[in-house]
C-alpha cells in the first residue's frame, strides 16, 4: 500500500491512506542508510492495526529539502517582509537559488503590506523575473491573488520567523487555527510558532506545507552541486551568460563579462548580483572531500 506522509513528529509519520491517517515509525534501515522520510514523500507502508502502521520505503522524490524538511513540492513560497522584521534580499536569494537547482517553482509572498507597502521587494523580484505577491494577513489584501497562485499546487511555505507564515495560511482557511506569535520589537523578529512539517488542504483546493520559521532562512548546507550550477541557479542571468567574452566566466570580475555589462547598464538587478558574489564567495572553497 502507498499513502502520502502529511505530518511528520518526533520520529513519527502520520501517512494519509483510505482509512484516514496511519501513525507510523520508519524501518531501522533508513537509520543506517541515513535517508529520512519527509513530509510530502509517497510512502509504502504496512498497517498493523489500530492505526498504526510501518513506512517500509520511499517511493522516487522529484526533489527533496533539508530545510524546510519537505518533499516533492511544486513550489517554494518563500514569505518575507518589509516591516519588522524586515528580510534581506540576500536570504531570499539564498533560497531561490537552491529551487532552482531543485527543479522547484518560486513564489514571492511579501506579508504585512498593511503597515509597509512592500513596493521595494515586489519591484525586486519581478524584475529579476519571479512570480511575486504583496498580501496582507491582516486585512486580507491580495489574499485572493495568493490562492490563485497555489491552487492545484503542492507548496511548502518558509520565510524568517514573524513575517506571517501561519497567520497567512489562518487567512486563508480560517478553520485551522494555526498558532501565531508576536514579533519583538526591540530583536526584530518573531517567535518560532510552527514546532513541526505539516501539510494542509486549503479550502479552496490547494495544498500548503507550514514549516518552521528561522531566524535567517536557515538554508540547508551548500553544496557542490549549487557550486557547480550556481549562475544557472539565477534565471535572469541567463539571457547574458552565453555572451561573455571567455568560457568558464566565473561573472565575478572578468573583463567582457556579458552579465558584469548588464549589471552595469542596469539590466540586471544590482542586488541579485551582489547575492550572487556572496554565494559564490561561499562556495569557492567547497572541495570535493568536504561532501
Amino acid at each position: 500500500m502507498t499513502g502520502r506522509i502529511q505530518k511528520a513528529l518526533s520520529g513519527f509519520y502520520y501517512v494519509e491512506t483510505p482509512d484516514g491517517l496511519l501513525t507510523c515509525k520508519a524501518r531501522g534501515k533508513f537509520r543506517k542508510t541515513g535517508l529520512t522520510p519527509l513530509v510530502g514523500d509517497v510512502v509504502e507502508y504496512t498497517a498493523l492495526g489500530g492505526g498504526e502502521g510501518i513506512v517500509e520505503a520511499i517511493t522516487p522524490r522529484r526533489n527533496a529539502f533539508e530545510r524546510p524538511a519537505v518533499a516533492n513540492i511544486d513550489q517554494l513560497v518563500i514569505v518575507a517582509s518589509e516591516a519588522i522584521p524586515r528580510t534581506e534580499p540576500y536570504l531570499i536569494d539564498r533560497m531561490t537559488a537552491i529551487a532552482a537547482l531543485k527543479g522547484c517553482d518560486v513564489l514571492v509572498c511579501i506579508n504585512k503590506c498593511d503597515l509597509v507597502s512592500g513596493e521595494e521587494l515586489y519591484g525586486y523580484y519581478t524584475r529579476a523575473g519571479y512570480s511575486a505577491v504583496r498580501v496582507s494577513a491582516e486585512t486580507g489584501e491580495g489574499l485572493e491573488e495568493l490562492r490563485n497562485a497555489i491552487n492545484g499546487k503542492l507548496s511548502a511555505f518558509t520565510g524568517n520567523s514573524g513575517v506571517g507564515k501561519s497567520s497567512i495560511l489562518n487567512a486563508l482557511d480560517p478553520s485551522y487555527h494555526l498558532q501565531v506569535g508576536e514579533v519583538s520589537l526591540a530583536l526584530g523578529r518573531g517567535k518560532h510558532t510552527t514546532r513541526h512539517v505539516e501539510l494542509y488542504r486549503i479550502a479552496s483546493g490547494a495544498e500548503v506545507i507550514d514549516t518552521p520559521g528561522f531566524s535567517s532562512f536557515d538554508a540547508e548546507s551548500l553544496s557542490l552541486a549549487l557550486k557547480r550550477s550556481l549562475p544557472d541557479t539565477f534565471p535572469d542571468f541567463a539571457p547574458y551568460i552565453g555572451g561573455c567574452r571567455f568560457v568558464g566566466c566565473s561573472h565575478t570580475k572578468e573583463k567582457g563579462c556579458a552579465v558584469l555589462d548588464a549589471v552595469r547598464r542596469g539590466d540586471l538587478v544590482k542586488g541579485r548580483h551582489e547575492s550572487y558574489l556572496r554565494l559564490y564567495d561561499e562556495l569557492k572553497d567547497l572541495k570535493e572531500w568536504n561532501t
